[in-house]
């Protein structure tokens, strides 16, 4: 059915966290038997990220490629990673998924992706979780847990998001946002009608960092429940898309 994957991964002076990013990728490649090529899409970086994806060049079972923009918008940083796929690719037998340079995929990611599609999904919304909150509080940690926990997963993450690439083309691909580009492109492929996989066996691990590097991503959404946490901490429901 799929007989390629093709995987993008924005970033925007991530040279710190991008190798285990990569390995991380590296190791769920293993585990399919069809080739898995990786875009890296660096971003108006002025750290050594350029460096990082030249040496990844040596890891085992995967292809790593390196785009370069000054956008400074990840949406527009994902579409362009997109779009050179796609230049280069037929969609017919393309999977494609996408994931963010703060996070490790688990060697299993992309059997999971591929096993929903083969049961019917063109696109698999995945889960997060986050190893490490030495840099929140408890109180943020139980608080964003609890809200994640609650009702079925209905949560939209640029760093757990994977499509057939037919589907992709036929809803426009990415918008050009600075946020939310992930939302966008799940509410197109919800009105196109195309069936979708809310997946809870293929989690993500991404950073609880402080300095959100999209104006609404995980880490702006962190900083406003540790704001909320000393007027109230009054459980809400978790946005969707976070």
């Amino acid at each position: 059915m799929f007989d390629r994957v093709v995987v993008v991964v924005p970033a925007k002076n991530e040279a710190a966290s991008l190798p285990s990013c990569l390995r991380a990728l590296s190791a769920a490649a293993a585990e399919v038997v069809i080739p898995v090529s990786v875009i890296v899409v660096l971003d108006d970086c002025t750290d050594s990220s350029e460096t990082v994806v030249r040496e990844a060049a040596a890891l085992p079972t995967i292809g790593v490629e390196m785009l370069t923009v000054q956008v400074s918008n990840v949406g527009a940083a994902r579409k362009a990673g997109f779009d050179s796929a796609l230049a280069k690719k037929n969609a017919d037998g393309l999977w494609l998924a996408t994931t963010d340079a703060d996070s490790q995929v688990p060697s299993h990611w992309f059997a999971a992706q591929l096993r929903h599609a083969h049961l019917g999904a063109a696109i698999v919304m995945g889960t997060v979780t986050v190893a490490d909150w030495s840099g929140r509080s408890p109180e943020v940690q139980n608080l964003a847990e609890k809200l994640y926990d609650r009702g079925p997963h209905r949560h939209i993450h640029g760093t757990n998001l994977s499509f057939t690439a037919v589907a992709y083309q036929q809803v426009g691909g990415f918008a050009t946002l600075a946020s939310s580009e992930d939302v966008a492109l799940v509410t197109a492929f919800a009105a196109a009608g195309l069936p979708a996989a809310w997946a809870t066996d293929m989690p993500v691990t991404t950073s609880a960092r402080r300095i959100s590097r999209a104006p609404r991503g995980f880490a702006a959404y962190l900083n406003n429940l540790q704001q909320q946490i000393p007027i109230s901490a009054a459980p809400q429901r978790l946005p969707a898309h976070l």
